[in-house]
Parts: structure tokens; sequence; C-alpha cells
């Protein structure tokens, strides 16, 4: 997209202005929904406006989508009804006897899909700390690997996996480097910059960032093979997302950079001000200092470190759901990546499989008054 003169506009101006939308036929500057199931044919019974169907031809969805690629410098982006079922498609897209190599410390959801569905469909997952660069390669190379999948900083203890590494041994390994990129967002992170081939999106979260809409996103590097069997079974299932909540998904995106970059400053000054309270034995935030991941979330994020963080709390679950029940401007509910601040206790909402320690309390922070928070 360029401006006057030709010259780049940056990613917050084409996502402000959805890439200068303009309807040509109201002139209205905002994307209109287009709630029809299906499209009239002519006389001879050729599509009148190229389309058929609305299960994989509806065009509101299709603004969001180019905005979606040109933030993650990718060939092309598609909507899903969430982001689970984007993964789904992306697991579904592979052969019986493909190997994963996937982040063991990631939203529950992820590994709970992988051992309960993929490997029905013939696959084989193998979970590891990726955030550990050795242990990542030792992983990679012990046998032939087909996707592997990262989630950085991960959901919810936030370990950093270095994304250029990960590519590198994707490359090496002749396999597919998929990053959920749902935390930094495109905003904090561009992960198809760093070497990967996918990026995936609990669209629900920081894209939208209203807590009003359910949806997922995946963006390609390439338009290759894989990606037209993604597009293929996106088709086929059933997959797209609707028209309402790909409107409301429009609507959100408009405010990401200022909702993403207001949620990480005050992010920060809570990690910071809480760093070393006595009722606290840690501070899990990739953007202090004395994080374990900091340095890599330095080289691979930018303009902030997210808007995401946790308390382990001293004393176990007791204190931690003690100290939860005392908060005043958090609503205590799951999810993450809105306007409002939300804390949960993440164990109770993870059991019984859980490795999420009983004294964590993760909290996604909002735009709010920091003081007030």
């Amino acid at each position: 997209m360029s401006g006057k003169g030709d010259k780049p506009l940056r990613p917050e101006t084409i996502t402000a202005r959805m890439d200068n939308f303009l309807d040509r036929q109201s002139g209205a500057v905002i994307p209109p929904i287009h709630p029809s199931a299906t499209y009239a044919r002519g006389a001879d019974y050729a599509q009148i406006g190229g389309r058929g169907y609305s299960r994989d031809e509806n065009p509101t969805g299709e603004p969001v989508e180019a905005v979606l690629a040109k933030l993650e410098r990718g060939a092309g982006a598609a909507l899903f009804t969430s982001g689970m079922t984007a993964i789904a498609c992306l697991t579904q897209a592979l052969d019986p006897g493909d190997r994963i190599v996937a982040s063991r410390s990631q939203y529950f959801g992820t590994p709970k899909l992988f051992r309960e569905v993929a490997r029905h469909w013939g696959l084989k997952v193998d979970f590891i700390e990726t955030e550990n660069g050795k242990a990542l390669a030792e992983a990679v190379r012990a046998g032939p690997c087909k996707l592997i999948w990262i989630e950085t900083p991960s959901n919810p203890l936030w370990a950093v996996t270095d994304i250029a590494l990960a590519a590198e041994l994707a490359r090496e390994a002749g396999a597919v480097l998929a990053v959920d990129n749902t935390v930094p967002s495109p905003v904090l992170t561009r992960p198809l910059e760093l070497g990967a081939d996918l990026v995936v999106h609990s669209a629900t979260k920081y894209l939208n960032g209203h807590s009003d809409v359910l949806a997922g996103a995946m963006v390609t590097a390439r338009e290759d093979a894989l990606w037209e069997r993604i597009l293929q079974l996106r088709y086929l299932a059933g997959y797209v997302l609707g028209p309402f909540e790909a409107w409301l998904l429009g609507r959100g995106l408009r405010t990401l950079f200022l909702r993403v970059e207001r949620c990480s400053a005050n992010a920060l000054a809570i990690a910071r001000h809480f760093e070393g309270h006595p009722a606290l034995s840690r501070v899990c935030y990739p953007g202090l200092e004395s994080d374990p991941g900091h340095e890599v979330a330095r080289r691979q994020m930018f303009g902030g470190f997210g808007g995401m963080l946790s308390f382990r709390v001293q004393g176990g679950a007791e204190a931690a759901l003690a100290a939860i029940s005392k908060v005043a401007c958090f609503h205590r509910a799951t999810s993450l990546g809105g306007v409002e601040s939300l804390i949960e206790h993440r164990h109770t909402v993870e059991s019984p499989d859980t490795e999420v320690p009983p004294d964590l309390l993760r909290l996604s922070i909002g735009v709010e008054a920091v003081d007030d928070l």
C-alpha cells in the first residue's frame, strides 16, 4: 500500500485505514457486511460477481485477510472460525506418519489437540522445551520432522523460543516452521521475517481486542502446495469465519497498534512494580532484564514485550486463590488480549492434566490507567 508520492505507508496507517479500503458502490470508509449465503447467476448461468456460495467466497473477510498478510509480511492470509480450527486444519494438511516437534510450554488446548486428535490421524508428536536451543536441535534432528510448532512467548509461563534458530533447524530438516503469534501480534513480532513458514493467531485475542468475537487466522510466507491444501481443507470442512464475525474482527483490527502498545507499556510497568515483591516467588515476563528469555525476546520483539505476564505466589495454590479473590480492577475470567484487564488461576482452568504450577496467576493487562491496575 502506497501513500502520497508512492511512499509506502507504515503498518499503523495500513491497519487504521484497513489498507485504505473504500466501498466502490457507496463510498463508505468502513467495509460492509455481506450476509448473503449464496450469489445469483446470469441467464447464461455464469457467475455474476465471480462468486457462487458463501462457504469460501464471502467478501466480508477479504479486507481483513489483506491487512493481516501485509502486517505479517506474508503472501496470503486466511480467516478461520477459531485459532484452534486453524491449528486443526494445519495438522489435517499433514500426512499420516508425519512427525511434529512442538513446544511443551504453550496454550493448553494445542497439546490437547495434538495428543487426543492428531495422533488418531497417524501423526507423531514430540513435546520439548523449544526455548532450549540445544534441546530443540536434538529433537528436530532425532528423526524425520515435518512440522515444528512453537508458541513464543509461551502461555502461561512466557518462555521465549528463538524463532530464527527454529527456522534454521526447519530448513535443515526440510520441515515447516509454524509460529503461534497470538500474544505478540504482528505489532511486536513478525515471525515470517525471521524465517517462519506459517503464522497462526487466535484472532479472538489481540487482533480483535474487544472480547466479543471468536476467530482465527493463518498467514503464509508462500502460496505453495501446503497453503493450497490448507485452503482446500478450510473450504471442504467449512472452517471459514462467518461474515458478522469477520466484520467485528476488522472493526477491532483498526486499533491494533494503539491497544498493543498501551497493553505492553502497562504490563512492563506492572512487572517492574512487582518484581521482587515478598509475596511473589517470581514475576514471569520477558520484558524484565532478569527473565531467562529476555535477550532472545529483545532480538525478536520490537516496541514492547506484550501485555501478558504471570505471578508465582508465595504459599502455593491457597495463597494464589486468596490473592485473586481480592482484585478490584481485574475481571476474574479466562481469555486475553482485550481492552479490559483479566486475571485467572490457570491451574483451575486447565485441571486435571495441567502442568501449570498451582501457585501461578495469569494476567492479561488491558488499556486502563496503570495506576488503577
